[in-house]
């Protein structure tokens, strides 16, 4: 295996690249609020598309030059995990739709049962239902969330939006976590 670093341009581009997906995700969880009735469908769906297409500008900026230095397409293939990618130019699938009517409660779609993928997740989206609680107070879920949350606050230098339309929970450690990150500071070279 190579053990040559990742050239310095290119690690920055790529940290700058993970920097506005974070950021994009943060506003998807930010338009999910319950003060966001009017415009959560268009915000959130804007938001995931956008975080989608950075981390894949990231991925194909890395294929590129391993592409350059030599990586063999099928290894390229592989480390991409293209048999994975699903495009959204198609719109929300059988699976998807079978997803989300195990989420809300629903009966399966009719012909969910035959196609193993679709059957798979509806149960998913029904486990999910029935853990929502417990998801909803998962640690992980919760920091994630704050960090986010506390980041974006720092960045926007506004500690106090914190406070109007997160949960409470949230809201206190995102406060705590915008609080102990230092102003941010240009690298120096």
């Amino acid at each position: 295996m190579d053990d040559t670093q990742m050239p310095e341009p290119l690690r920055q581009a790529i940290h700058q690249l993970v920097a506005e997906a974070v950021s994009n995700c943060q506003e998807v969880l930010r338009y999910t609020e319950p003060d966001q009735v009017h415009s959560w469908k268009r915000m959130t769906l804007y938001r995931t598309t956008d975080a989608a297409d950075t981390m894949d500008m990231a991925a194909l900026l890395i294929a590129a030059f391993c592409q350059r230095e030599g990586m063999s397409q099928e290894g390229m293939e592989s480390y991409l995990q293209i048999d994975q990618q699903q495009s959204r130019a198609a719109g929300p699938g059988a699976a998807e739709r079978a997803h989300l009517a195990g989420l809300l409660g629903e009966e399966a779609p009719e012909g969910t049962a035959e196609q193993g993928l679709s059957s798979m997740r509806y149960r998913r989206g029904q486990y999910a239902a029935e853990n929502v609680q417990e998801y909803q107070d998962d640690p992980q879920k919760l920091f994630t969330e704050a960090c986010l949350h506390g980041l974006r606050a720092r960045l926007c230098e506004d500690l106090d939006s914190l406070d109007s339309y997160l949960p409470p929970q949230v809201a206190k450690l995102a406060r705590k976590v915008a609080e102990v990150l230092e102003e941010p500071q240009p690298a120096s070279v």
